[in-house]
Parts: structure tokens; C-alpha cells; sequence
């Protein structure tokens, strides 16, 4: 149980990492966009009045969507954060999810023993019937008669 938590908390960090990245990709792609889109700005003329509902320039869209992207990208990091094991999993926990480990393990191990002395049992089964074959062909060839049974 612990290995399986400590592998599935490793999964959420590279989650929760490859979000970051994400986010920092959509913050460099939405200055760059709206750098590169957006009109030269007068300083002596500027509006206050936008209408949000309806965008009158790409610039306007483009800003939306980056903000919803990221916006979701930053949601999906909170929830990625809260899924990440709390302070209170204590080394007593842990020890105790070891010694839960261990036991399966163990049980394991003795199902695997039986099962190799099985296999062992069917292969040693198997090496005698194939001698057996081998013999077999081996008297046929060289003409020695087989078990015959002989009638008085």
C-alpha cells in the first residue's frame, strides 16, 4: 500500500508539475499572442468603455480564451494540490502501511513457492514422459522388440 501511495503521489507531482508547465506555456502564448495582435495603443485617446459580452477585435478574443485557459489550468493545479497526502501521514502510519506491505508480500511469496513446486512436480512428469517417448522409438527403430506380452 505504501509503495503503490508513494508511486501514486509520484504520478500526482509529475501531474502537477506538467500543469505548472502547461500554465507557464499559456502565460508566455498569451503575451506573445497579444503582443503580437494587439493594436498600437494612443495615450492621448483612451477608451474606458469595452463591451465585454461582445468582442470587437481579435485581441479581445484572444484574450478570453487565454484566460479561460488558464483560469482552468489554474483550477486543475488546485485540485492536483489538494490530492497530494496531507502533513498528518505520520511515520507511524507509514510503518504500519510497511507492515501491511510486508505481510502481503509474504503471503505472496508462499503462493509463488507453491506454485514453482508445482511447475517443478509437471515438468519432472513432463522430462519422464518425453524419456519415455524417446526410449520407445529408440527400440522401434533399432528393431528390439517392445514389451511384448507372450501367451502360454
Amino acid at each position: 500500500m505504501l509503495l503503490y501511495a508513494a508511486s501514486n503521489m509520484a504520478d500526482r507531482l509529475t501531474q502537477l508539475q506538467d500543469a505548472v508547465n502547461s500554465l507557464a506555456d499559456q502565460f508566455c502564448n498569451a503575451i506573445g499572442v497579444l503582443q503580437q495582435c494587439a493594436p498600437p495603443a494612443s495615450f492621448s485617446n483612451i477608451q474606458t468603455t469595452i463591451n465585454k459580452d461582445q468582442p470587437s477585435n481579435p485581441t479581445e478574443e484572444y484574450a478570453q480564451l487565454f484566460a479561460a485557459l488558464i483560469a482552468r489550468t489554474a483550477k486543475d493545479i488546485d485540485v492536483l494540490i489538494d490530492s497530494l497526502p496531507s502533513e498528518e501521514s505520520t511515520a507511524a502510519l507509514q510503518a504500519a502501511s510497511l507492515r501491511q506491505l510486508e505481510e502481503e508480500n509474504h503471503e505472496a511469496a508462499l503462493r509463488l513457492e507453491e506454485v514453482v513446486n508445482r511447475g517443478d512436480m509437471l515438468l519432472e512428469k513432463i522430462q519422464s514422459a518425453l524419456a519415455d517417448i524417446a526410449q520407445s522409438q529408440l527400440r522401434t527403430r533399432s528393431g528390439a522388440p517392445s514389451h511384448q506380452v507372450i501367451d502360454s
